[in-house]
Protein backbone atom coordinates (compact mmCIF):
# COMPACT_ATOMS: atom_id res chain seq x y z
CA UNK A 1 0.00 0.00 0.00
CA UNK A 2 1.75 3.43 -0.91
CA UNK A 3 1.87 6.52 1.30
CA UNK A 4 -0.95 8.64 -0.95
CA UNK A 5 -3.64 5.42 -0.46
CA UNK A 6 -2.97 5.52 3.58
CA UNK A 7 -3.08 9.40 3.92
CA UNK A 8 -6.32 9.32 2.54
CA UNK A 9 -7.99 6.75 4.93
CA UNK A 10 -6.03 8.26 8.16
CA UNK A 11 -7.47 11.86 6.94
CA UNK A 12 -10.94 9.92 6.44
CA UNK A 13 -10.85 8.44 9.99
CA UNK A 14 -9.71 12.09 11.29
CA UNK A 15 -12.30 13.94 9.93
CA UNK A 16 -14.52 11.59 11.13
CA UNK A 17 -13.46 11.59 14.59
CA UNK A 18 -13.70 15.16 14.43
CA UNK A 19 -16.94 15.86 13.06
CA UNK A 20 -18.59 12.82 16.12
CA UNK A 21 -16.79 14.55 18.96
CA UNK A 22 -17.02 18.27 17.72
CA UNK A 23 -20.85 17.33 17.06
CA UNK A 24 -20.36 16.05 21.25
CA UNK A 25 -18.69 19.84 22.35
CA UNK A 26 -21.05 21.93 20.18
CA UNK A 27 -24.03 19.85 21.51
CA UNK A 28 -23.12 20.12 24.69
CA UNK A 29 -21.66 23.77 24.71
CA UNK A 30 -25.13 25.05 22.75
CA UNK A 31 -27.26 22.74 25.59
CA UNK A 32 -25.55 24.32 28.43
CA UNK A 33 -26.02 28.10 27.17
CA UNK A 34 -29.73 27.72 26.24
CA UNK A 35 -30.14 25.77 29.95
CA UNK A 36 -28.42 28.38 31.54
CA UNK A 37 -30.79 31.04 29.83
CA UNK A 38 -33.92 29.08 30.47
CA UNK A 39 -33.75 28.56 34.41
CA UNK A 40 -36.26 30.21 36.58
CA UNK A 41 -35.76 31.25 40.25
CA UNK A 42 -37.16 28.07 42.57
CA UNK A 43 -40.77 28.82 43.69
CA UNK A 44 -40.10 25.58 46.55
CA UNK A 45 -38.59 26.70 50.04
CA UNK A 46 -36.87 23.71 50.34
CA UNK A 47 -34.92 24.35 46.82
CA UNK A 48 -34.15 27.64 47.91
CA UNK A 49 -32.83 26.73 51.51
CA UNK A 50 -30.50 24.08 49.42
CA UNK A 51 -28.93 26.85 47.52
CA UNK A 52 -30.68 26.36 44.64
CA UNK A 53 -30.65 29.59 42.09
CA UNK A 54 -32.54 28.21 39.38
CA UNK A 55 -34.14 25.30 37.88
CA UNK A 56 -36.29 24.02 34.89
CA UNK A 57 -38.90 21.52 33.65
CA UNK A 58 -38.91 19.80 30.06
CA UNK A 59 -39.98 16.87 28.93
CA UNK A 60 -37.65 14.50 26.14
CA UNK A 61 -37.91 11.11 24.95
CA UNK A 62 -41.07 10.07 27.11
CA UNK A 63 -39.44 11.03 30.40
CA UNK A 64 -39.08 14.03 33.09
CA UNK A 65 -36.14 16.18 33.64
CA UNK A 66 -35.73 18.79 36.45
CA UNK A 67 -31.83 20.70 35.68
CA UNK A 68 -31.35 22.80 38.48
CA UNK A 69 -28.75 25.15 39.10
CA UNK A 70 -26.54 26.23 42.37
CA UNK A 71 -25.03 29.51 42.92
CA UNK A 72 -21.98 28.32 43.95
CA UNK A 73 -22.57 24.23 44.41
CA UNK A 74 -24.48 22.44 46.28
CA UNK A 75 -23.75 21.62 50.41
CA UNK A 76 -22.82 18.13 50.41
CA UNK A 77 -21.28 17.55 46.64
CA UNK A 78 -22.24 13.96 45.30
CA UNK A 79 -19.72 11.42 45.04
CA UNK A 80 -20.27 10.98 41.21
CA UNK A 81 -19.71 14.14 39.00
CA UNK A 82 -19.97 14.05 35.46
CA UNK A 83 -17.71 16.67 33.62
CA UNK A 84 -17.75 18.14 30.45
CA UNK A 85 -14.37 18.00 29.10
CA UNK A 86 -13.04 15.21 26.94
CA UNK A 87 -15.44 16.45 24.05
CA UNK A 88 -13.58 19.42 23.76
CA UNK A 89 -9.87 17.96 24.19
CA UNK A 90 -10.87 15.50 21.59
CA UNK A 91 -12.26 17.57 19.12
CA UNK A 92 -8.96 19.80 19.70
CA UNK A 93 -6.70 16.32 19.19
CA UNK A 94 -8.77 15.13 16.10
CA UNK A 95 -8.03 18.55 14.47
CA UNK A 96 -4.58 18.99 14.77
CA UNK A 97 -3.78 16.06 13.95
CA UNK A 98 -6.14 16.33 10.55
CA UNK A 99 -4.31 19.21 9.91
CA UNK A 100 -0.75 18.24 10.79
CA UNK A 101 -1.68 15.24 8.05
CA UNK A 102 -3.62 17.41 5.37
CA UNK A 103 -1.60 20.25 5.59
CA UNK A 104 1.91 19.87 7.35
CA UNK A 105 2.46 16.40 5.47
CA UNK A 106 1.72 18.57 2.37
CA UNK A 107 2.48 22.39 3.05
CA UNK A 108 4.39 23.40 -0.07
CA UNK A 109 0.36 22.11 -1.99
CA UNK A 110 -1.54 23.13 0.41
CA UNK A 111 0.01 25.76 3.03
CA UNK A 112 1.99 27.47 0.52
CA UNK A 113 0.94 29.62 -2.27
CA UNK A 114 3.96 31.31 -3.72
CA UNK A 115 1.61 34.01 -5.59
CA UNK A 116 0.75 34.86 -1.73
CA UNK A 117 4.27 34.34 -0.21
CA UNK A 118 7.16 32.39 -1.63
CA UNK A 119 8.92 30.90 1.36
CA UNK A 120 10.05 27.53 2.59
CA UNK A 121 8.02 24.73 4.08
CA UNK A 122 9.79 24.63 7.66
CA UNK A 123 9.15 28.63 7.49
CA UNK A 124 5.09 28.55 6.81
CA UNK A 125 4.80 25.28 9.17
CA UNK A 126 6.63 27.02 11.84
CA UNK A 127 4.51 29.63 11.40
CA UNK A 128 1.26 28.05 11.20
CA UNK A 129 2.07 26.47 14.31
CA UNK A 130 2.89 29.99 15.88
CA UNK A 131 -0.60 31.17 14.49
CA UNK A 132 -2.11 28.64 16.55
CA UNK A 133 -0.03 29.21 19.71
CA UNK A 134 -0.02 33.30 19.62
CA UNK A 135 -3.64 33.43 18.75
CA UNK A 136 -4.37 31.73 22.69
CA UNK A 137 -1.79 33.93 24.20
CA UNK A 138 -3.13 37.09 22.86
CA UNK A 139 -6.61 36.39 23.40
CA UNK A 140 -6.04 35.04 26.57
CA UNK A 141 -4.22 38.52 28.00
CA UNK A 142 -7.04 40.84 26.82
CA UNK A 143 -9.34 38.63 29.17
CA UNK A 144 -6.62 39.10 31.53
CA UNK A 145 -5.79 42.52 31.39
CA UNK A 146 -9.09 44.09 30.48
CA UNK A 147 -11.88 41.34 31.57
CA UNK A 148 -10.70 41.33 35.51
CA UNK A 149 -11.37 44.10 37.85
CA UNK A 150 -8.17 44.47 40.31
CA UNK A 151 -9.75 41.88 43.11
CA UNK A 152 -10.04 38.99 40.66
CA UNK A 153 -13.88 39.68 39.44
CA UNK A 154 -15.22 39.76 35.95
CA UNK A 155 -15.87 43.40 34.96
CA UNK A 156 -17.62 44.99 31.95
CA UNK A 157 -17.01 41.92 29.28
CA UNK A 158 -18.16 43.93 26.12
CA UNK A 159 -15.05 45.69 26.06
CA UNK A 160 -13.12 42.56 25.73
CA UNK A 161 -15.19 40.87 23.45
CA UNK A 162 -15.15 44.04 21.12
CA UNK A 163 -11.52 43.85 21.23
CA UNK A 164 -11.31 39.98 20.73
CA UNK A 165 -13.28 40.58 17.46
CA UNK A 166 -10.78 43.57 16.21
CA UNK A 167 -7.53 41.10 16.97
CA UNK A 168 -9.29 38.15 15.16
CA UNK A 169 -9.51 40.31 12.30
CA UNK A 170 -6.46 41.46 12.19
CA UNK A 171 -5.53 37.88 12.16
CA UNK A 172 -7.67 37.30 9.30
CA UNK A 173 -5.70 39.84 7.37
CA UNK A 174 -2.65 38.89 8.39
CA UNK A 175 -3.17 34.77 7.85
CA UNK A 176 -4.67 36.16 4.26
CA UNK A 177 -0.86 37.89 3.59
CA UNK A 178 0.74 34.50 4.54
CA UNK A 179 -0.66 31.49 3.37
CA UNK A 180 -2.59 29.95 0.62
CA UNK A 181 -6.36 30.96 0.61
CA UNK A 182 -7.62 27.63 2.07
CA UNK A 183 -5.13 27.07 4.41
CA UNK A 184 -5.63 30.49 5.68
CA UNK A 185 -9.60 29.77 6.51
CA UNK A 186 -8.57 26.55 8.05
CA UNK A 187 -5.74 28.45 10.33
CA UNK A 188 -8.45 31.21 11.54
CA UNK A 189 -10.89 28.32 12.48
CA UNK A 190 -8.24 26.47 14.16
CA UNK A 191 -6.71 29.31 16.03
CA UNK A 192 -10.28 30.52 17.39
CA UNK A 193 -11.20 26.45 17.93
CA UNK A 194 -7.74 26.45 20.10
CA UNK A 195 -8.99 29.65 22.33
CA UNK A 196 -12.23 27.69 22.86
CA UNK A 197 -10.60 24.08 24.01
CA UNK A 198 -7.62 26.60 25.72
CA UNK A 199 -10.59 28.13 27.77
CA UNK A 200 -12.02 24.69 28.57
CA UNK A 201 -8.27 23.24 30.08
CA UNK A 202 -6.92 26.32 31.52
CA UNK A 203 -9.57 27.99 33.07
CA UNK A 204 -13.16 26.50 32.80
CA UNK A 205 -12.05 22.84 34.37
CA UNK A 206 -9.64 24.14 36.60
CA UNK A 207 -11.70 27.09 38.41
CA UNK A 208 -14.90 23.99 38.48
CA UNK A 209 -11.95 21.47 40.65
CA UNK A 210 -10.54 24.25 42.76
CA UNK A 211 -14.51 24.71 43.92
CA UNK A 212 -14.58 21.44 44.20
CA UNK A 213 -11.60 20.96 45.99
CA UNK A 214 -12.28 23.94 48.58
CA UNK A 215 -15.87 22.62 49.50
CA UNK A 216 -14.45 19.41 50.64
CA UNK A 217 -11.90 20.98 52.58
CA UNK A 218 -14.33 22.54 54.57
CA UNK A 219 -13.06 25.97 53.23
CA UNK A 220 -14.84 28.78 51.99
CA UNK A 221 -15.68 29.01 47.78
CA UNK A 222 -14.58 31.67 46.08
CA UNK A 223 -17.42 32.65 43.70
CA UNK A 224 -14.94 34.31 41.23
CA UNK A 225 -13.76 30.54 39.92
CA UNK A 226 -17.68 30.43 38.49
CA UNK A 227 -17.01 33.63 36.91
CA UNK A 228 -14.48 33.60 34.67
CA UNK A 229 -15.36 29.98 33.87
CA UNK A 230 -18.82 31.90 33.11
CA UNK A 231 -17.06 34.67 31.11
CA UNK A 232 -15.03 31.70 28.88
CA UNK A 233 -17.87 30.00 28.44
CA UNK A 234 -19.82 32.78 26.91
CA UNK A 235 -17.22 33.57 24.57
CA UNK A 236 -16.98 30.25 23.46
CA UNK A 237 -20.54 30.42 22.41
CA UNK A 238 -19.78 33.71 20.32
CA UNK A 239 -17.01 31.76 18.93
CA UNK A 240 -18.39 28.27 18.00
CA UNK A 241 -20.42 29.27 14.40
CA UNK A 242 -17.12 31.63 12.98
CA UNK A 243 -14.95 28.94 13.81
CA UNK A 244 -17.61 26.43 11.69
CA UNK A 245 -18.05 28.57 9.10
CA UNK A 246 -14.29 29.26 8.65
CA UNK A 247 -13.77 25.64 8.83
CA UNK A 248 -16.47 24.82 6.06
CA UNK A 249 -15.88 27.78 3.74
CA UNK A 250 -12.29 26.33 3.18
CA UNK A 251 -14.45 24.16 0.80
CA UNK A 252 -15.26 26.74 -1.68
CA UNK A 253 -12.98 28.35 -4.38
CA UNK A 254 -14.89 31.05 -5.17
CA UNK A 255 -14.31 32.45 -1.14
CA UNK A 256 -11.32 31.49 -0.13
CA UNK A 257 -9.02 32.60 -3.73
CA UNK A 258 -10.51 35.86 -3.97
CA UNK A 259 -8.55 39.17 -4.03
CA UNK A 260 -9.89 40.28 -1.03
CA UNK A 261 -10.40 36.76 0.35
CA UNK A 262 -10.06 37.69 4.02
CA UNK A 263 -12.46 40.60 4.00
CA UNK A 264 -15.09 37.78 3.00
CA UNK A 265 -14.00 35.64 6.09
CA UNK A 266 -14.60 38.42 8.15
CA UNK A 267 -18.11 38.96 6.77
CA UNK A 268 -18.83 35.33 7.23
CA UNK A 269 -17.85 34.75 10.56
CA UNK A 270 -19.66 38.70 11.81
CA UNK A 271 -22.55 36.97 10.22
CA UNK A 272 -21.83 33.71 12.88
CA UNK A 273 -21.80 35.91 15.49
CA UNK A 274 -25.12 38.02 14.82
CA UNK A 275 -27.23 34.25 14.39
CA UNK A 276 -25.66 32.93 17.51
CA UNK A 277 -26.32 36.46 19.57
CA UNK A 278 -29.82 36.57 18.44
CA UNK A 279 -30.55 32.73 20.04
CA UNK A 280 -28.49 33.48 22.92
CA UNK A 281 -31.03 36.68 23.54
CA UNK A 282 -34.08 34.52 22.23
CA UNK A 283 -33.12 32.11 24.67
CA UNK A 284 -33.32 34.76 27.44
CA UNK A 285 -37.12 35.88 25.96
CA UNK A 286 -35.60 38.77 24.01
CA UNK A 287 -36.34 38.64 20.28
CA UNK A 288 -33.76 40.48 18.32
CA UNK A 289 -35.01 40.37 14.73
CA UNK A 290 -32.43 43.28 14.13
CA UNK A 291 -29.62 40.86 14.61
CA UNK A 292 -31.26 38.63 12.07
CA UNK A 293 -32.13 40.70 9.59
CA UNK A 294 -28.65 42.25 9.78
CA UNK A 295 -26.52 38.87 9.12
CA UNK A 296 -29.27 38.73 6.05
CA UNK A 297 -28.24 41.75 4.46
CA UNK A 298 -24.11 41.31 5.26
CA UNK A 299 -25.18 37.81 3.55
CA UNK A 300 -26.94 38.77 0.87
CA UNK A 301 -24.43 41.25 0.20
CA UNK A 302 -21.49 39.03 -0.08
CA UNK A 303 -23.51 36.30 -2.64
CA UNK A 304 -24.02 39.59 -4.56
CA UNK A 305 -20.73 41.35 -4.42
CA UNK A 306 -19.16 38.01 -4.92
CA UNK A 307 -21.16 36.61 -7.67
CA UNK A 308 -18.91 35.91 -11.15
CA UNK A 309 -18.92 38.15 -14.03
CA UNK A 310 -18.41 35.84 -16.75
CA UNK A 311 -17.81 36.38 -20.33
CA UNK A 312 -20.96 35.26 -22.38
CA UNK A 313 -19.43 32.73 -24.90
CA UNK A 314 -20.59 34.53 -27.87
CA UNK A 315 -18.15 37.61 -26.53
CA UNK A 316 -15.29 35.35 -25.85
CA UNK A 317 -14.96 33.43 -29.09
CA UNK A 318 -16.09 36.86 -31.21
CA UNK A 319 -13.08 37.95 -33.06
CA UNK A 320 -10.61 35.12 -31.98
CA UNK A 321 -9.95 31.76 -33.47
CA UNK A 322 -11.02 29.26 -31.49
CA UNK A 323 -8.25 26.55 -29.77
CA UNK A 324 -8.04 23.00 -31.35
CA UNK A 325 -7.80 19.71 -28.59
CA UNK A 326 -4.17 19.54 -29.20
CA UNK A 327 -3.46 23.20 -27.70
CA UNK A 328 -6.11 22.22 -24.94
CA UNK A 329 -4.36 18.95 -24.17
CA UNK A 330 -1.01 20.21 -23.92
CA UNK A 331 -1.91 22.79 -21.67
CA UNK A 332 -4.13 19.98 -19.24
CA UNK A 333 -1.18 17.66 -19.65
CA UNK A 334 1.47 20.15 -18.01
CA UNK A 335 -0.61 22.06 -15.65
CA UNK A 336 -3.46 19.25 -14.30
CA UNK A 337 -3.22 15.70 -15.11
CA UNK A 338 -0.66 15.03 -12.60
CA UNK A 339 -3.91 15.61 -10.16
CA UNK A 340 -6.95 14.04 -12.49
CA UNK A 341 -5.57 10.92 -13.81
CA UNK A 342 -6.42 7.42 -13.93
CA UNK A 343 -4.79 6.25 -11.15
CA UNK A 344 -5.39 9.26 -9.20
CA UNK A 345 -8.51 11.23 -9.99
CA UNK A 346 -9.23 14.10 -7.18
CA UNK A 347 -12.35 14.61 -6.77
CA UNK A 348 -13.74 11.90 -9.51
CA UNK A 349 -12.04 14.08 -12.58
CA UNK A 350 -9.98 12.42 -15.33
CA UNK A 351 -8.52 14.83 -17.73
CA UNK A 352 -5.71 12.37 -19.31
CA UNK A 353 -7.85 12.28 -23.00
CA UNK A 354 -9.34 14.47 -25.02
CA UNK A 355 -13.02 12.72 -24.50
CA UNK A 356 -12.67 13.49 -20.95
CA UNK A 357 -11.40 16.99 -21.36
CA UNK A 358 -14.55 17.94 -23.08
CA UNK A 359 -16.85 15.27 -20.32
CA UNK A 360 -15.05 17.37 -17.89
CA UNK A 361 -15.27 20.68 -19.88
CA UNK A 362 -17.61 22.72 -17.67
CA UNK A 363 -15.91 21.45 -14.21
CA UNK A 364 -12.31 22.33 -15.72
CA UNK A 365 -13.63 26.16 -16.99
CA UNK A 366 -15.19 26.74 -13.37
CA UNK A 367 -12.20 25.68 -11.60
CA UNK A 368 -9.30 26.75 -13.90
CA UNK A 369 -10.79 29.46 -15.79
CA UNK A 370 -13.71 31.27 -13.80
CA UNK A 371 -12.84 30.91 -10.20
CA UNK A 372 -8.84 30.16 -10.96
CA UNK A 373 -8.96 27.57 -7.94
CA UNK A 374 -7.24 25.03 -10.08
CA UNK A 375 -4.78 23.54 -9.96
CA UNK A 376 -4.62 24.39 -6.11
CA UNK A 377 -2.38 27.57 -5.05
CA UNK A 378 -1.23 27.10 -8.92
CA UNK A 379 1.16 24.05 -7.79
CA UNK A 380 2.10 23.51 -11.43
CA UNK A 381 2.17 27.17 -12.22
CA UNK A 382 -0.55 27.84 -14.82
CA UNK A 383 -0.41 31.23 -16.72
CA UNK A 384 -2.84 33.66 -17.66
CA UNK A 385 -2.61 33.08 -20.92
CA UNK A 386 -3.07 29.15 -20.59
CA UNK A 387 -6.09 30.01 -18.41
CA UNK A 388 -7.37 32.22 -21.11
CA UNK A 389 -6.76 29.59 -23.75
CA UNK A 390 -9.39 26.84 -21.93
CA UNK A 391 -11.60 29.82 -21.56
CA UNK A 392 -11.77 29.98 -25.49
CA UNK A 393 -11.65 26.83 -26.20
CA UNK A 394 -14.95 26.35 -23.66
CA UNK A 395 -16.36 29.35 -25.20
CA UNK A 396 -16.22 27.95 -27.79
CA UNK A 397 -17.88 24.83 -27.43
CA UNK A 398 -20.76 26.33 -25.66
CA UNK A 399 -21.51 28.15 -29.19
CA UNK A 400 -20.66 25.59 -31.38
CA UNK A 401 -24.08 23.84 -33.28
CA UNK A 402 -24.49 19.84 -31.74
Amino acid sequence: MNSAYLLDWAGLLLRWLHVIVGIAWIGASFYFVWLDNHLRKPMAEDLRAKGVDGELWAVHGGGFYNPQKYMVAPPNLPEHLHWFYWESYWTWISGFALFVTLYLFNADSYLIDRRVLDWSAPAAISAALGFLAAGWLVYDQICRRLGHNADGSIGHDGRVLGLIGVFIAAATWLACQLFAGRAAFLLIGAMMATMMSANVLFWIIPGQKQVIADMRAGRPVNPVFGQRGKQRSVHNTYFTLPVLVAMLSNHYGMLYSHAQNWLLLIVLMTVGVLVRSYFVKRHKGVNAWGLLLAAFVLLAGLIIGTAPRSTPPSAAVNGSAAPSMAEVQAVVAQRCVVCHNAELAQKGVQLHSAELIEKNAQALYQQAVLQKTMPLNNATGITEEERALLGRWYAAQQVKPH
